[in-house]
């Protein structure tokens, strides 16, 4: 999971962290309403504020930003997801937050840039919640281990017995970028492109390749087991997170922009925020994206210790309602000690469960392959799932929502943990 909080390293932080603690760029997240996007967001922008130079994305092949060109723009605007990025004084943020209150300006909300932290999982053994330290464990009899042949979440998932590959459907990772001379990925359809100003989409965090390995990972590698769910889809890498695992909302919002722009029909985002309160940008966003049939899919957080008795909740994006949020099961289909419970919000519901503690998976080379825990590691499970059920039946946006939580396992577990259950894949 990416946090904002280093505190929250192995799930031990204090919990969620309170709006106000948050960390910002100075810039504002200006979101627009289906009016105004569909009009001239960059006269609007410069009718209310002021602003001289303004960089949209449309003026990018795919929409692929350089963000290192655009730097100096007072404002960013992204087409599709009808969303600007604006450096505003005291004065212009004044204006723009009296814009969301006239009924007749264009103007749905404005939200302070946040700054996103990478949360490496690095420990490849964390604590499980159990009966003995206050959580709810599950009553399933089985317990899933890796063998010579697959990973245990690909058992878990019914990955191993699906005639599915992925074949047709586009994945877009939003992460730490992906090791792209990782042997296991030679001859793939790979896509690159970085949202970090002067950086290439090399992984040099591993966060991201990990990820991509198991949502995309190959049937076969040299000497190990099957560890990747599609592995025919194609792969669309967007770095939106640094080597040193940092971030801000207009590079994320950058890369879901270039993943709807290329035709991908799943975005997954191992990133998120210990932030209560949904995000009206990121909400905006995944309704945008489901009305045209891309699913986005979110780590709901590793801001709980439940051996502590601190369930934690579910950050921003995940807890946006047209964002899937994932938690993390274990091997023995238990609730991982570090995975978010559902937030009171509305939306912020865990909606399906994944493995994610002691995944096996692609790590950048020489290294080659490493096990990692985190809701991060459920999240390419539901993604890389998602690809099969969209190449089997065609389904995309709301539609494949709706299959994956109705075809789910149902657990021993609460709702507000595991939503659904977890993740199954299509036969």
């Amino acid at each position: 999971m990416i946090s904002r909080r280093d505190s929250d390293r192995g799930g031990d932080g204090e919990g969620p962290s309170a709006d106000s603690r948050a960390e910002t760029t100075g810039r504002q997240v200006v979101v627009f309403t289906d009016d105004g996007r569909r009009t001239d967001p960059t006269a609007l922008l410069r009718s209310l504020t002021g602003v001289s130079t303004v960089t949209r994305s449309g003026e990018f092949d795919s929409s692929a930003m350089d963000l290192e060109q655009v730097e100096a723009a007072d404002a960013v605007v992204f087409d599709e997801l009808g969303i600007a990025v604006v450096a505003a004084d005291p004065d212009q943020l004044e204006a723009l937050r009296a814009a969301t209150a006239a009924p007749d300006v264009a103007v749905l909300s404005v939200e302070p840039e946040l700054v996103h932290h990478a949360l490496d999982s690095e420990d490849t053994v964390v604590e499980i919640a159990r009966p003995e330290n206050g959580a709810v464990a599950a009553e399933d009899t089985e317990h899933f281990l890796d063998t010579r042949e697959f990973t245990w979440g690909l058992q878990a998932t019914r990955t191993t017995t699906s005639t599915c590959s992925g074949r047709g459907v586009r994945i877009a990772v939003l992460d730490t970028g992906f090791d792209l001379t990782h042997p296991d990925f030679h001859g793939r359809t790979i896509t690159a492109q970085s949202f970090i100003p002067g950086a290439a989409p090399q992984d040099g965090h591993g966060h991201g390749t990990h990820c991509i390995g198991t949502a995309c990972g190959p049937t076969a590698a040299a000497g190990t087991r099957r560890y990747g769910v599609a592995h025919e889809a194609d792969i669309f890498v967007g770095k939106v997170l640094s080597d040193q695992g940092r971030g801000v909302d207009g590079g994320i919002l950058a890369g879901i922009e270039w993943a709807i722009a290329n035709g991908c029909q799943i975005v997954s985002m191992s990133l998120g925020a210990d932030v209560a309160s949904v995000s009206v940008a990121y909400e905006t966003v995944g309704q945008r994206a489901l009305a045209a049939g891309v699913l986005i899919v979110a780590a709901a957080g590793n801001n709980a210790n439940r051996a502590a008795g601190r369930p934690g909740l579910v950050g921003v994006p995940a807890n946006s309602p047209s964002i899937m949020a994932v938690a993390a099961v274990d091997p023995g289909l238990g609730l991982a000690n570090f995975s978010a419970a559902s937030n009171p919000v509305t939306g912020g519901e865990i909606d399906v469960a994944g493995p994610g503690v002691g995944v096996f998976s692609s790590v950048p080379m020489p290294v080659r392959y490493g096990s990692k825990s985190g809701t991060s590691m459920a999240t390419p499970h539901v993604a890389g799932i998602a690809a099969l059920w969209c190449a089997e039946t065609g389904r995309t946006g709301r539609d494949l929502w709706s299959l994956l939580t109705q075809h789910s396992r149902r657990l021993a577990l609460q709702s507000l943990d595991v939503g659904a259950g977890l993740i199954q894949a299509s036969g």
